[in-house]
C-alpha cells in the first residue's frame, strides 16, 4: 500500500474503530504533523491542510521547515559485505551508490 503523498510530503494513514475515523501522521520528519477525517477525500483534504499550515507556520516562524528525506542514506555494515557489495557493483559496470545500490533498494522496496 501506497502513502498518500503532498508536496513532497508523507503520511500513514489507518482506520480507528476506537474513533470511527481515519488518522494519519506525516513520516519522514522529526516533526509531529496528525490528521484525520471520517472518508478519505476528507482525510486527503486535512492531509493537505496539515501540511500547509505546518509550512505556513514555519514561514511565519522564520524557520526551514523539515524536508522528507534527502537522498543520503548513511550506514555501517560489515567489512565482507561491504567487499561483496564492491564486487558485485563493478563485475556489474556499476558504482556503489549511484547505480547499483540504488537499483537493489529499488528493486526490495517495491
Amino acid at each position: 500500500m501506497k502513502p498518500m503523498t503532498y508536496k513532497n510530503y508523507a503520511a500513514r494513514i489507518e482506520y480507528s474503530d476506537e474513533d470511527e475515523c481515519f488518522v494519519g501522521r506525516v513520516f519522514g520528519i522529526r516533526d509531529i504533523i496528525t490528521l484525520h477525517g471520517e472518508s478519505v477525500v476528507d482525510v486527503r483534504h486535512a492531509f493537505q491542510e496539515a501540511v500547509d499550515f505546518y509550512l505556513e507556520s514555519c514561514a511565519e516562524r522564520g524557520e526551514d521547515p523539515q524536508k522528507p528525506y534527502s537522498g543520503r542514506l548513511m550506514l555501517r555494515i560489515p567489512t565482507e559485505i561491504h567487499a561483496a557489495v564492491a564486487k558485485a557493483a563493478a563485475i556489474s559496470g556499476k558504482s556503489i551508490n549511484h547505480q547499483w545500490v540504488t537499483e537493489k533498494l529499488s528493486q526490495a522496496s517495491h
